[in-house]
């Protein structure tokens, strides 16, 4: 069966389902159509722009910046607050139109999913075809577009879903990654951040294709253990599966909702360690090991975030958990502060063989497992907070346990 992958992607989501809102209640014109954005109150000078329309984004209005520059930039705009009730409302029922032709579909945030097509094709036929009946169904249905991206993974389908826009359905299957995507600047590859990015045209790596065929052990010294993955992701490489909420029930997760919001990773990655402690016990008291990690989070414009890696090697090790959540978190962070944040343990396993890798050390993540299991039992005789690993470490009781 061929791997196929949809990402639809609501077009201006947050402004489309404002328009919508605006004309039930009787609006006599779409704002879609004017100089329109979606943000806070101007007149507390509170907000920033969440969404534009595109008269207003010629005007040089960018998403995330002050209502008060975009006045500035365009003094014919009109703002309109968010109404994260209704952009719910069609959010739910876009996905549950979705879920009459495939159980296997991936909310990936509010406004965008993938479908895992493949296992469906034999019932709807050409995916082309079968995508063109999926966005006309959604604009009669539900009134708004979407853009399909339609390749064999995920990255590739996120990827095609943004060439253009709006109303768009594109293609980057594997014989079309050189074409399409290797021309593209290193800035549009999925995963790769600001400040990964900009690290990256340091060494001179200005391309997709720049990164596809770079030396992976000199990326190494710069990036650790993300160099092998920005590699494979510049070459279209993804193995990961589409997680629907059926198969996340086998997976073991843990999220938290925060006090309030935050913006600094000195406040994030201790919660996100405790986390990582919650669901790695859980692993290690299943006897069982996870194969992907993934990591969930919410920010202040309740826009969810989901980013996951398949592992070379499966773990139930606390530490190696929470450094693979610290790369996914910071890949998929746009730096706007967060309200929700957590970890999906997925593929689990109840053996586990190394697989051989020029960046793992296997005896030091046996050594860490064997340490973890360690400092369960002491936890489990004499409570939670008698002991920590680092505990173990700093008393050098990190050794042979055979």
């Amino acid at each position: 069966m061929e791997r196929i992958i949809f990402h639809i992607d609501v077009n201006n989501a947050f402004l489309s389902w404002t328009a919508l809102d605006l004309l039930n209640q009787g609006y006599k014109y779409d704002i879609r159509d004017s100089y329109a954005a979606i943000g806070g109150d101007e007149k507390s000078r509170r907000g920033i722009v969440l969404a534009k329309s595109p008269k207003a984004k010629k005007c040089g209005v960018v998403t995330g910046e002050t209502l008060y520059m975009a006045r500035k930039k365009c003094p014919a705009i009109r703002f309109y607050p968010p109404n994260y009730k209704w952009y719910q409302q069609n959010s739910n029922a876009l996905f549950q139109l979705l879920s009459k032709y495939s159980p296997d579909i991936e909310v990936a945030s509010i406004d965008e999913c993938y479908l895992d097509y493949g296992k469906v094709q034999k019932l709807y036929g050409d995916p082309y075809e079968f995508a063109k009946k999926i966005q006309k169904e959604i604009l009669d249905t539900l009134g708004f577009t979407v853009n399909i991206g339609i390749a064999n993974s995920k990255l590739c389908a996120k990827m095609a879903s943004d060439f253009s826009k709006p109303y768009k359905i594109h293609t980057l299957y594997k014989h079309e990654i050189k074409e399409k995507m290797f021309p593209l600047p290193i800035d549009d590859l999925f995963g790769i951040g600001k400040q990964t990015s900009a690290k990256l045209h340091q060494l001179n790596i200005h391309t997709i294709s720049d990164l596809a065929h770079a030396d992976t052990a000199y990326l190494y010294k710069y990036f650790k253990n993300s160099a092998v993955k920005m590699v494979e992701w510049a070459n279209g490489i993804d193995d990961s599966e589409v997680i629907s909420e059926q198969t996340e029930r086998k997976g073991i997760s843990n999220t938290t909702t925060l006090p309030r919001d935050m913006s600094h990773t000195d406040e994030i990655f201790p919660i996100l360690h405790a986390i990582s402690e919650n669901v790695s016990l859980s692993l290690r008291k299943k006897h069982k090991y996870a194969s992907v990690v993934a990591v969930i989070f919410k920010d202040k414009f309740f826009k969810s975030y989901t980013h996951q890696r398949k592992l070379d090697n499966p773990t139930c090790s606390t530490s190696e958990i929470f450094e693979v959540s610290k790369e996914l978190f910071l890949e998929g962070w746009k730096r706007d502060p967060i309200r929700l944040i957590g970890i999906r343990l997925d593929q689990l396993t109840d053996h586990v063989s190394y697989q051989a890798s020029l960046f793992e050390d296997f005896e030091e993540k046996k050594e860490n497992e064997k340490l973890d299991f360690v400092v369960d039992e002491i936890k489990k005789k004499f409570g939670e907070q008698v002991i920590g690993k680092a505990s173990l470490a700093e008393n050098k009781i990190k050794r042979k346990f055979d």
